[in-house]
């Protein structure tokens, strides 16, 4: 079975609907999962079309089919709403057209149910052969002996070292401003700066082979 993992979306669900027809296309009807890697709102127009778009293939495909991993957009969203975050500081990085698109003032004004399904998102996930997550992992640590905290914002010590988590490691976060996939030995980074108007890139991987066998690109207009 194919394995599609979609980079940091940021609420550009133009490029998310225009990738997965894509991801579609290529399928071909048959059996494949859906990865999303996290990031999903803010800094884009579009992240209450995102969220119910998302939730929407999720409901058809099936949680084990169609995953939605958390990033550190949507985890700093819900420590706003519980308090432990400023929330001055979220709106700084894309809050602000988060609020826009949803209607409200703020973000304790979100509406129960989307908070609900962020907070249920995972932070991680594998396979047989690779493992899936926002950020990245701690090189200090057993990949199965993470934190959260690691998984949806580390960067520096996971970046620079080149590590072998003996799964190859599948990550966003980190946008690469040459809207390029930054293919490294032990780990893709998928986040091609959507973000900042660059595209939305996916890989795909095969069964039995732990790199990207190709990738899929939605180009901005």
């Amino acid at each position: 079975m194919r394995t599609f993992a979609i980079g940091d979306v940021h609420g550009h669900l133009d490029l998310l609907v225009d990738l997965l027809a894509r991801i579609e296309r290529m399928a071909g009807g048959d059996p494949h999962r859906i990865i999303c890697l996290g990031d999903y709102i803010d800094r884009g127009p579009a992240s209450a079309g995102v969220i119910a778009f998302l939730r929407e293939r999720q409901a058809l495909a099936g949680r084990d089919r169609f995953m939605c991993l958390k990033g550190n957009h949507e985890d700093m969203l819900l420590r706003v709403r519980q308090g432990t975050l400023s929330e001055q500081l979220w709106l700084r990085n894309g809050g602000r057209e988060c609020l826009v698109s949803f209607g409200i003032p703020s973000a304790g004004d979100l509406p129960e149910d989307v908070a609900d399904w962020l907070a249920e998102c995972p932070t991680y996930f594998e396979d047989t052969w690779r493992c899936y997550v926002h950020a990245g992992l701690d090189p200090t640590r057993d990949r199965l002996d993470q934190r959260d905290e690691d998984r949806l914002w580390i960067r520096g010590p996971f970046l620079d070292a080149e590590h072998d988590f003996g799964r190859y490691v599948v990550h966003g976060h980190t946008p690469q401003e040459d809207g390029r996939p930054d293919l490294r030995r032990h780990r893709v980074n998928l986040d091609t700066a959507a973000a900042y108007g660059g595209p939305l890139t996916a890989a795909m991987f095969v069964d039995g082979c732990e790199r990207p066998a190709a990738f899929l690109a939605a180009e901005p207009p």
